[in-house]
């Protein structure tokens, strides 16, 4: 079974009243648009989008299956209700599998809980990079293994397996940080508790106390 495949049916009814509608039955309205074409307008099962959109986000391939008509298309935009955060729109967009589209996709860093040099702190810059390429070649994912960094080595666009994958085109700047790695910093309540520990009790001045000669 194809999970990047979301059954989709075509509607002609459209308007607040009937949104409401389809919502109820829990299912959720929806477009598709693409350039030159006229906007078709669908709905899909909230619960099977929720699962397809788990797996490809807004940055996957996905196939949306109108009775054995299936278009490639990509998420563009998810609208959500603001209290009960149930999808209530859904925007998507076609896709021409001939054609190169441009498209932010995360990163993911790899084992941020297995790094070496401890004690450390991560901080990470870029959390996503712009690509272009074609429909068929959009990467499930990017990522890039941290557990050997060092403070003095941060990690750059530049090292990413990606930029050297000849049909895809990295669009953000190869100089731009992703990360760096960092010594921890003392915190203020760390401070005091060392002060404490530092200070003999016997030594601390008391107010008013006058010393004797």
């Amino acid at each position: 079974m194809n999970d990047k495949r979301l059954q989709a049916q075509l509607r002609e009814d459209i308007g607040t009243g009937m949104a409401k509608k389809i919502r109820k039955e829990n299912m959720v309205p929806g477009i598709v648009y693409s350039r030159g074409e006229e906007t078709r307008h669908l709905t899909v099962d909230q619960l099977e989008f929720i699962k397809v959109f788990r797996k490809v986000g807004t940055s996957s391939l996905m196939e949306l299956d109108f009775n054995g008509e299936v278009v490639p298309a990509i998420v563009k935009t998810v609208q959500r209700d603001p209290v009960k955060g149930q999808v209530i729109h859904i925007d998507f967009q076609k896709l021409d599998m001939k054609e190169k589209i441009k498209l932010t996709v995360p990163l993911t860093l790899l084992h941020k809980d297995s790094i070496e040099l401890q004690p450390s702190v991560l901080m990470q810059m870029l959390d996503s990079i712009e690509i272009e390429c074609l429909p068929g070649d959009i990467p499930e994912e990017i990522a890039i293994d941290v557990s050997k960094m060092t403070y003095d080595t941060p990690l750059y666009v530049k090292d990413l397996d990606i930029v050297s994958v000849e049909n895809v085109n990295v669009i953000t700047d190869l100089e731009s940080i992703i990360c760096t790695l960092n010594e921890p910093t003392m915190s203020e309540e760390d401070k005091d508790e060392e002060a404490e520990e530092v200070l003999d009790p016997a030594e601390v001045p008391v107010v008013g106390e006058e010393t004797e000669e």
